[in-house]
């Protein structure tokens, strides 16, 4: 079956379940292999350029043409059976209607199959209706089952812990934004209050003196799309609000860096990982640290 994945979780599940995809999108990199596939998109908008900067850029795209244009050339070269997309934001990857215009256009004879996981139980539900598309339903089931043992495991850990400190994630800075989907459930699961956001719904902007008011006493910057260095190289669009010093979570040295491109933001397998990791910083004294390529103390990389 030739597979077209047009957003970097579907590319890792697709992978995960022993299919390799024939075309993905132009932000698939893990596993290693996925970067040397065509890409059968582009953004309008810089990634590299600040936060702010893509903030006002995505704003003008969506009153445009829209963040990403289907490379119609390739997808038609590449002849897909399969097409997987997704529908939970069209600023984070290619919106399936801007896919099932390309397929109809093209006369493309191939499935479109769009993803919409807003929590973990979506994220799981999602595996198992990927593998039926490519024809993995025992792979998918297994891989499911292996997922769900590891949150019952953190679960298990965090009832230990003798308090729920409040916990706050940024999934942008400039403006800010309280992460929502499936992070307030995951700090919930890790043991901590997850006061920013309800389970399940959409990121949106906040004013920074409700984050001054909600206090956390934990604090992650986890940026969409931003990785470690470039989440630093935006710091200070966190660091110079007024009251940032002052943050419970920055006197107490619990203020981190996490990646967000890799892992907070992007809903496939290494959601899991995303979940022990924010867990190890809930709960330092109950679980292991995460690795340093993912996760680092704020203090450590202020500018």
């Amino acid at each position: 079956m030739r597979v077209v994945t047009l957003l970097p979780s579907a590319t890792e599940i697709v992978y995960a379940l022993g299919v390799e995809p024939v075309g993905v999108s132009h932000e698939c990199d893990h596993p290693p292999a996925a970067r040397e596939k065509p890409s059968v998109n582009r953004s309008r908008v810089d990634p590299t350029a600040s936060s702010g900067e893509i903030n006002e850029q995505v704003a003008a795209a969506e009153e445009s043409d829209g963040v990403y244009a289907i490379d119609h050339e390739t997808l038609a070269e590449l002849e897909p059976d399969l097409i997987v997309t997704q529908g939970v934001c069209d600023v984070c990857a290619v919106d399936h209607v801007v896919v099932a215009e390309a397929v109809e256009e093209l006369g493309l004879d191939a499935d479109v199959l769009t993803l919409d996981v807003h929590s973990l139980d979506d994220l799981f539900e999602s595996i198992h209706r990927v593998g039926a598309a490519v024809e993995r339903d025992e792979r998918a089931a297994e891989l499911v089952a292996d997922l769900r043992d590891r949150v019952a495991a953190v679960e298990t850990t965090a009832t230990r812990a003798e308090t729920a400190p409040r916990v706050a994630v940024l999934d942008w800075l400039d403006p800010v934004m309280a992460a929502g989907h499936w992070v307030p459930e995951m700090i919930e699961m890790a043991g901590g209050t997850y006061g920013m956001e309800e389970d399940g719904a959409h990121s949106r902007p906040r004013e920074w003196k409700e984050v001054v008011e909600y206090d956390p006493e934990v604090l992650v910057a986890a940026p969409c799309g931003f990785d470690v260095a470039q989440t630093r190289e935006n710091l200070t669009d966190l660091t110079r609000r007024p009251g940032f010093d002052d943050l419970t979570a920055v006197r107490d040295g619990r203020a981190y860096v996490m990646d967000g491109h890799h892992y907070v933001n992007r809903s496939g397998p290494r959601l899991v990982d995303t979940l022990e990791f924010l867990a190890a910083l809930v709960h330092p004294d109950l679980f292991e640290t995460p690795p340093r390529d993912a996760v680092v103390e704020l203090g450590t990389v202020r500018a």
